[in-house]
């Protein structure tokens, strides 16, 4: 079952090369119940199968019911885009069986994913000795995190292992923050924003009011640089200092908004995310690398040690069992709580090193630069309504008389024309449109369509046919 198969290797890198040579590649579409049964009804049997019709069970029946994030007008959700560099040296990984737990076994992935990790904590102005390591992404980095900040701060204030404990969160704070919490056992403190942004002010009259309540106590605080909904960046200063007089534990959650740090003019917004004693970057969204990819990083990382390392029998080899010196040794295990994983950060790491931070800068730039631009579009149509001017890349429309149902309606033709895929929101209660733009391929030829589609009287605009 493990003999190599040139015939098979090469119909699948065949693929690989056709699909990596599509610029843009086909959007995709929604596929149905019913067609992907029967497509897939004997697909897994007790013998073997030709591999080109296995292949072709997957080209021609799953793949197109599939919506491509790598497309320029994937403006759904937060998308990824990544490099042709990140996604060719993705296969290499895959294709290496590489055990990404420890220098023992990796030395050389290990050492590559934190040369990128030293960039990315350059780049927000933390120390020397920060590090972290790669997790799979925002989600995993925030619960990885938020255990050293719920642990760390028990010991400070000298409770047992189990007291209870709170953690302060903005009323707009990312889903797997919520989660996070219920998982591990803390309750949140529930900081009200002013305009959906976390400030100084308003985390320092909720831990006030939180002193006099008999609660358990606050030991961190979760501020976020880029919310998934609006790309919205909390007050960083404003918190980070209000952390430091009340010796909380500060988490950024930048996942979406921590590529702008590669943009002067972007990095300072996100001021004040120094002082960050973890952060999460996930490079799957607006750096470019494939799926999944996260960036998880500490002020000072023996903290997380403390807290994440396994100990095993079987796991004695790595942590200096035979009595050598293994204090330069980086065990990417001992950072979250993760143990197997793969060495996620090598594609990004290799994408880096063949285009250059300049490039990078350059490619998130755009974003930053469409959404302007699609801002002023709007603002110029008649009968659409910009919301907020974008901090980011995330742009939220209203279009007048519109109701929920017209949004999904329109999304779904998009979709089908193959344009774009947008999906709308809820802002403030009101369904609206949403565009997120990270792919530095879209055009302004584009943006134009579908902002004519979304103001049209049909609700379909130029290029956008009626559903099938």
């Amino acid at each position: 079952m493990h003999a190599y198969d040139e015939d098979l290797t090469q119909q699948v890198m065949g693929h690989l090369l056709d699909r990596l040579r599509l610029d843009p590649p086909p959007l995709g579409r929604l596929g149905e119940h019913e067609e992907l049964a029967l497509a897939l009804k004997d697909a897994i049997g007790t013998g073997p199968r030709r591999p080109a019709d296995v292949l072709r069970t997957y080209t021609d029946a799953l793949e197109p019911t599939v919506v491509s994030c790598d497309h320029p007008a994937f403006l759904a959700f937060i998308p990824g885009a990544p490099t042709k560099a990140a996604a060719l040296f993705d296969m290499v990984l895959s294709a290496s069986s590489l055990h990404g737990v420890s220098w023992l076994e990796a030395s050389g992935a290990v050492a590559a994913e934190n040369q990128v990790l030293r960039l990315f904590a350059d780049l927000a102005g933390m120390p020397q000795g920060a590090g972290g390591c790669f997790v799979s992404g925002g989600s995993a980095g925030n619960l990885s995190a938020l255990i050293v900040a719920r642990d760390t701060g028990r010991h400070r204030l000298g409770l047992a292992a189990t007291a209870p404990v709170r953690i302060a969160v903005s009323d707009q704070v990312h889903s797997s923050v919520g989660n996070t919490l219920r998982i591990i056992g803390v309750e949140p403190l529930v900081v009200p924003t002013s305009d959906h942004r976390l400030t100084g002010a308003a985390l320092a009259a909720a831990l006030q009011t939180a002193s006099a309540d008999g609660g358990a106590p606050v030991v961190a605080v979760v501020a976020t640089a880029g919310t998934t909904n609006a790309g919205i960046i909390d007050d960083l200063g404003g918190v980070a200092e209000q952390a430091r007089a009340h010796e909380l534990w500060l988490h950024i959650d930048a996942a979406y908004g921590g590529a702008a740090l590669f943009v002067p003019e972007l990095r300072a917004r996100l001021r004040g995310i120094e002082h960050a004693d973890s952060l999460v970057v996930d490079p799957h969204k607006w750096m470019f690398a494939p799926f999944d990819c996260g960036a998880l990083l500490y002020r000072e990382p023996h903290l997380a040690r403390a807290v994440h390392t396994q100990d095993a029998s079987y796991l004695d080899a790595i942590h200096g069992a035979d009595g050598a010196d293994h204090d330069t040794d980086w065990n990417p295990s001992d950072y979250a709580y993760h143990l197997t994983r793969r060495p996620r950060g090598l594609p990004l790491w290799f994408s880096l090193a063949v285009h250059g931070t300049d490039a990078y800068r350059d490619a998130v730039a755009r974003g930053a630069e469409i959404a302007r631009y699609t801002a002023r579009l709007v603002e110029a149509t008649d009968g659409l309504h910009l919301l907020r001017e974008p901090e980011l890349t995330v742009v939220l429309i209203r279009r007048a008389g519109w109701r929920s149902e017209d949004y999904y309606a329109w999304s779904k033709r998009l979709l089908a024309s193959g344009l774009a895929f947008v999906t709308p929101s809820v802002w403030e209660g009101e369904t609206v449109a949403r565009l997120a733009f990270l792919h530095p391929g879209i055009t302004e030829e584009t943006v134009r369509t579908i902002i004519a589609s979304l103001a049209d009287e049909s609700g379909r605009g130029p290029g956008v046919p009626e559903r099938p």
